[in-house]
């Protein structure tokens, strides 16, 4: 099963899936545990160059590419192998990633897009994403004030990251089936709570639906 997780900035999803890994770890699930950019040493290495501070220069085209270029890699050398093996990857961030940021936050066309992201995955798609959701203002204020790294979108206006916020909404309202939305603007351990259960639920269903 491939899970992914979505959300504005400062939403705790690198927080979550790490718990979550843990907890289905636990309940003795094979799991891969990977991000976007990066999961691979190719990948690494184009986020290292697309979230710098000091490329304030980029095209929001190369910005596009660069992303993409990061998951062909990672969707060829991690994600598809280990579905083939039967294991269950959870990837921080995916190409809906590319249609909020890219799509809805920079205005590129919505249909480009889709090709290119098309072509990078070669039609890979979550069977569940999950929306880590908060207001952009209290995002962006627990990522200063818990004195992590920013990267080069996180110094982006706000009304960027409102747009990508709208972005993700319009996205999960379009693929109810796929997407499920989780406040999270709640004490660390409320949301796991909440996350594993939604997950533990869907895989329980996809094993009944196999047999």
């Amino acid at each position: 099963m491939f899970i992914t997780f979505e959300g504005p900035e400062g939403s705790g999803k690198s927080t979550q899936i790490s718990m979550l890994a843990d907890t289905l770890r636990q309940h003795g699930l094979t799991i891969v545990q990977t991000r976007e950019p990066g999961g691979t040493s190719i990948g690494d290495q184009v986020r290292a160059v697309v979230h710098h501070v000091g490329n304030t220069n980029m095209a929001a085209q190369a910005e596009l590419l660069l992303y993409s270029a990061s998951r062909a890699q990672l969707v060829h050398e991690v994600i598809r192998p280990s579905l083939a093996a039967g294991k269950i990857v959870l990837c921080d961030r995916y190409a809906d990633s590319t249609i909020a940021y890219q799509g809805y936050g920079r205005n590129l066309n919505l249909t480009d897009l889709h090709h290119i992201t098309q072509f990078a995955t070669g039609g890979l798609k979550p069977h569940l994403t999950l929306l880590l959701d908060i207001d952009v203002e209290r995002g962006l204020a627990r990522r200063t004030n818990g004195g992590e790294e920013m990267n080069r979108l996180d110094l982006e206006t706000v009304e960027f990251h409102k747009r990508v916020r709208a972005g993700y909404h319009t996205l999960a309202a379009a693929e109810p089936h796929r997407w499920i939305i989780v406040n999270a603007d709640r004490p660390v351990n409320d949301v796991q709570q909440e996350l594993a259960q939604i997950v533990i639920s869907c895989l329980e269903q996809q094993k009944t639906h196999n047999r």
